[in-house]
Order: structure tokens, then C-alpha cells, then sequence
């Protein structure tokens, strides 16, 4: 399992990635995560909603309410294009991170 602490940085890219395709709700999120990375990487639920909530008060995210099968209410996430561009930029950046570090670790 991952450290917590060296994903960090990139919980945005995660969940924009994620979400690029089409809106999803925490839990949704939550399970394709460790889906995703076999169980090597559990996103916690406090840092999970920490990051919709910084996204969409910084105009990356758009919040909206859905209503299930089961008539359960829940909040759904969507990508919005300023979160889009942010996307881009994160990606480019992870791709000159990882560049680096397989440089030196080498």
C-alpha cells in the first residue's frame, strides 16, 4: 500500500482525472480509486471531500444533486472547462515529476 503522503500532491489529478469522462459522487470516487490502484491506494474520506470542496471553490468542480433508484439523494461532481485546463496542466506536471525522478533514481 502507498503512503499517503507521496500521493499528496496529486489527489487533484486523481479525482479530475476520474471525473473527466463523466460526473460521479464521493463514494462512487472513493471505490474506483482503489478499484483502479488493486487496494494499493485507499483515499480517505476526510481528504476525498477536502479536495471537491477546495476544486469547486476554485472553479475546477461543479456540485449538483441527483436522486438514485432508491430515492436516496446524493451530491454529484462534475468536471467544469477551467477544471479541464487545470487538468492539463496537472497532467504535464506529474509527466515532468516523473521524468525527473526516474532520472535520478536510476
Amino acid at each position: 500500500m502507498i503512503s499517503s503522503d507521496v500521493i499528496r500532491g496529486y489527489t487533484d489529478t486523481i479525482i479530475l482525472s476520474l471525473l473527466r469522462n463523466q460526473p460521479g459522487y464521493g463514494y462512487e470516487i472513493s471505490r474506483q480509486i482503489s478499484a483502479i490502484t488493486e487496494q494499493k491506494y485507499v483515499m480517505r474520506e476526510t481528504t476525498l471531500y477536502s479536495t471537491f470542496n477546495r476544486l469547486e471553490h476554485n472553479g475546477y468542480l461543479r456540485s449538483f444533486y441527483g436522486t438514485e433508484s432508491n430515492g436516496k439523494r446524493r451530491t454529484y461532481y462534475e468536471i467544469t472547462p477551467e477544471g479541464r485546463a487545470y487538468l492539463k496542466e496537472k497532467i504535464a506536471e506529474w509527466e515532468l515529476t516523473k521524468e525527473i525522478i526516474e532520472k535520478i533514481i536510476r
